[in-house]
């Protein structure tokens, strides 16, 4: 399951669930790039675009490869900080539910790959929807048979 869970996390990596988020500023702080903020402002940041940036996961940031959270040595998966990978936040306001989603997500791919065999057009480029969550217009097509072995 080291590698489900490794593709699970490529996935919100590069398309996570909520795309962008804001934190009120309580009091005046500076943040760790030296940008200052005052107390009463709002911050925003894009998880979107922090998936994609070279300067954080390098210059392969744009493919697919949940290879990244895997331990080369033994297959292992590899967890980041959560304040560089934050589908799910980080410090103390990281998700309660962090794990049991985990869970879910992976009983549900498990339960799925064992009885069907599930193809995408890799030609086919869905159009993202901004939201509060992230969405593809019209959904994915894909093409479901039961497995044969």
């Amino acid at each position: 399951m080291h590698y489900v869970h490794a593709a699970i996390t490529e996935s919100m990596r590069q398309y996570p669930p909520v795309p962008a988020n804001s934190l009120h500023v309580l009091a005046d702080d500076v943040l760790p790039d030296g940008t200052a903020v005052q107390a009463g402002w709002f911050v925003g940041y894009n998880l979107y675009a922090m998936g994609r940036m070279e300067s954080v996961w390098g210059e392969d940031a744009r493919e697919y490869r949940p290879e990244r959270w895997l331990n080369p040595a033994d297959g292992t998966f590899r967890p980041e900080s959560p304040f560089r990978f934050v589908a799910f936040h980080a410090g103390p306001r990281l998700c309660l539910g962090k794990e049991m989603a985990y869970i879910q997500m992976k009983s549900i791919v498990a339960g799925v790959l064992e009885e069907l065999d599930v193809a995408v057009d890799g030609a086919y480029r869905p159009r993202q929807v901004p939201s509060l969550t992230l969405r593809m217009a019209g959904g994915l097509p894909v093409t479901v048979k039961p497995r044969r072995d």
